[in-house]
């Protein structure tokens, strides 16, 4: 853009600082900026006011690092001809809020659109890294649609302990069943656990927060292999730099999230997930995107589209390695490539570099074929999500790429019964009851037993809680059965190993089918059919209904209350659903305060 065309634009800024027809108002929007040394010669200078959602705190460890992004985001923005405006966000940290950060995703949103729209700022860089604060920025720039782009904060480097690569959650995963076996005591397991985060930065396996983050990059809402990079690298710092610097380009060139976040982009996401062999978590996360896009993304387009995708992608849980190799093996970039090659990807579409999908992708074929294997001699043919439905419910998903050989043996591979079994249950009602009778030896649980839990969902937990990745009772584990099927209302960590069936909706405290169910059913599963079902007739099930239902804790907070009131189930994303209606409201300016 020349600097007479960048004069030429006007900025929904302007109405704030550079408004005749209210000058009154204007000096009143005027007046605070004075008190931290900003001119307002600045703020009338009909540059763009570009925001940046600082998602970095204290209490966000994995996106910590952009505290120190955000003075490099400045640069770039200033370098280019903007003015930034840092503000933070809701903060969300996986780890360590209870009941669940699901909860967080849709306040932080909320927050985020309420910034966006209310305040004078014409674009905004995304600040992205623990799971959640990725679909939460995405999902509030698709509402206000103003120039939008994403950074990510990039994952931690490489864990190791005793010689070995932890990858983060994954270790805690593998080390509560060694743990359980009885080969290391809690001493060795904390510090398997801490060893499995050696830096700053998020989980540096393919767990949520990369998953969501080289989604993002897919989608084509951040600059060309800006997801993998590692926080501590100094590429890092660079593409904070690269990505202020362009962001202001989109402001001139109003090339907004409405023009990136289309159907085909959605789809390819939808391919490049597979491909990663990224995390369950990815589905509700990225319908709900779609949907505050005004994009329908339905169960059917994860089979047709996402299943029959070969997994790519040598990372923990799926593979064997880190983030740092991912890097520099090419990341999210050289994974689409090998798809680009193949025609699996829709990739004449734009995105925020100003450049198609496809120009993106030229020359970035990957030279580590240990950690990026080819299209044609993949580590797994298959490695979408299978959706399954019953009558236990309408929708669930099992991800692919994590069953394990043991697994397929011992569930997958009956003579004459291929990819199909059957297992008496054993119900929980919530994760506290799971672990208080798992090693109940009255249970009967064995290897021909599918552990259940109910309650789990976006209104049972609140929020949808990661719980469904249940392990064995410990005398099963010391047998060497570490996995046993498992099947849930609720998610499980993007870093667990488990082929679970989750996600399962309508969730139990929503009526849904997991109510009925008591100790002792048998359940079929049938990948063949995409079927599981508990044996027994439909009237049996309707007998049943006359039972109470499980109960469903209180609400603590206002917030919960707000959030059951209002939140759907995870199939259709866990949206907030009188959100969904509002879209473009950047557009729509405010009402003056006074």
């Amino acid at each position: 853009m020349t600097q007479q065309n960048n004069k030429a634009k006007r900025f929904r800024s302007q109405d704030w600082f550079d408004n005749e027809e209210r000058i009154d108002m204007t000096a009143l929007y005027l007046e605070r900026f004075m008190n931290y040394g900003i001119t307002p010669d600045e703020l009338r200078s009909g540059k763009p006011i570009i925001g940046i959602a600082q998602s970095g705190s204290d209490i966000s460890p994995c996106n910590r690092i952009h505290l120190d992004l955000a003075k490099r985001v400045r640069d770039g923005i200033r370098d280019a001809g903007g003015i930034p405006m840092e503000f933070p966000l809701h903060p969300i940290f996986e780890n360590c809020r209870r009941p669940t950060a699901a909860l967080d995703r849709n306040l932080a949103y909320l927050g985020l659109v309420e910034i966006l729209h209310g305040y004078p700022i014409d674009a905004v860089v995304l600040t992205t890294g623990c799971d959640k604060t990725t679909p939460a920025q995405l999902m509030a720039a698709a509402t206000v649609d103003i120039p939008a782009i994403v950074l990510s904060g990039g994952p931690m480097l490489d864990g190791w302990f005793e010689g070995e690569l932890v990858g983060s959650g994954a270790a805690i995963w593998k080390g509560r069943r060694r743990l359980a076996a009885g080969e290391i005591d809690e001493k060795k397991f904390i510090d398997i656990a801490t060893a499995s985060a050696p830096s700053a930065g998020h989980c540096n396996t393919m767990g949520t927060a990369s998953t969501m983050n080289a989604v993002a990059e897919a989608l084509g809402m951040s600059l060309t292999g800006c997801s993998a990079i590692p926080a501590p690298y100094r590429e890092r710092g660079q593409m904070a730099y690269e990505t202020g610097r362009r962001i202001v380009g989109m402001a001139f060139e109003d090339l907004r999230p409405s023009q990136v976040l289309t159907r085909d982009a959605f789809l390819d996401a939808i391919v490049v997930n597979a491909a990663i062999g990224g995390s369950s978590n990815a589905q509700p996360h990225i319908v709900a995107m779609a949907r505050h896009a005004g994009v329908d993304i339905t169960p059917e387009d994860w089979m047709t589209y996402g299943y029959d995708v070969p997994l790519l992608l040598n990372m923990q849980p799926a593979g064997k390695y880190l983030g740092e190799r991912y890097h520099r093996a090419g990341g999210t970039p050289a994974i689409m490539w090998e798809l680009e090659q193949k025609g699996l990807l829709r990739s004449a579409r734009p995105t925020v570099t100003g450049k198609t999908m496809a120009e993106n992708l030229v020359g970035r074929e990957s030279h580590d074929r240990e950690m990026i294997f080819p299209f044609d001699a993949p580590l797994k043919d298959k490695a979408g999500f299978m959706v399954l439905k019953g009558n236990l419910f309408d929708f669930a998903i099992m991800k692919t790429s994590v069953i394990s050989e043991s697994f397929r043996q011992r569930y997958l591979s009956t003579p004459g019964s291929e990819n199909a079994f059957e297992c008496k249950v054993v119900v929980f009602d919530g994760s506290d009851d799971y672990h208080h009778r798992i090693n109940d030896p009255a249970l009967g649980i064995d290897e021909h037993t599918m552990l259940v839990i109910r309650g789990a969902g976006p209104v049972g937990w609140p929020g949808s809680a990661e719980v469904v990745n249940m392990q064995p009772p410990d005398a099963l584990i010391k047998r060497g059965i570490t996995a046993l099927p498992t099947l849930g209302d609720g998610r499980q960590s993007g870093t667990s190993d488990s082929p679970s069936i989750l996600n399962a909706s309508p969730e139990s405290a929503a009526g849904g089918n997991l109510a009925l169910l008591r100790t002792g059913d048998v359940v079929r599963v049938d990948l063949n059919t995409g079927r599981c079902d508990v044996l027994m007739s439909d009237e049996a099930l309707e007998q049943r209904r006359k039972d109470a239902p499980p109960a469903i804790p209180p609400n603590q907070t206002p917030w919960q209350e707000i959030y059951r009131a209002t939140v759907g189930q995870l199939h259709t994303g866990a949206c907030m659903e009188l959100a969904l209606p509002y879209r473009g409201v950047g557009q729509d300016m405010p009402r003056h305060n006074h």
